[in-house]
């Protein structure tokens, strides 16, 4: 198992994962509706908490969402605090 997490967006399962190896321990799941992308819920698996992996995931997500041109509804309040304390992303809110 590598220590360096992979980041990918899953389009066929509608989520954000966070690997470590093959190990699927975090995740964000999502809807796509015109040009929104609802991010719904934020998980991490509790043997790799504590390690800003969420986070990371989430910056992730934030920023691919923004390459694709999408506007985020941050329906996740983990994701909605994130957002709240980085006035910068606000453009990037539904």
């Amino acid at each position: 198992m590598t220590d360096e997490p992979t980041l990918s967006r899953n389009d066929d399962d509608s989520r954000y994962e966070l690997r470590l190896g093959d190990e699927l321990i975090g995740r964000i799941d999502y809807q796509l509706s015109d040009g929104v992308i609802d991010m719904r819920h934020t998980e991490v698996d509790p043997g790799h908490g504590g390690q800003g992996y969420g986070e990371r995931l989430v910056v992730f997500a934030l920023d691919d969402a923004r390459a694709s041109g999408l506007k985020v509804k941050p329906t996740c309040p983990y994701i909605h605090r994130y957002m709240d304390k980085h006035p910068e992303l606000a453009s990037l809110r539904a």
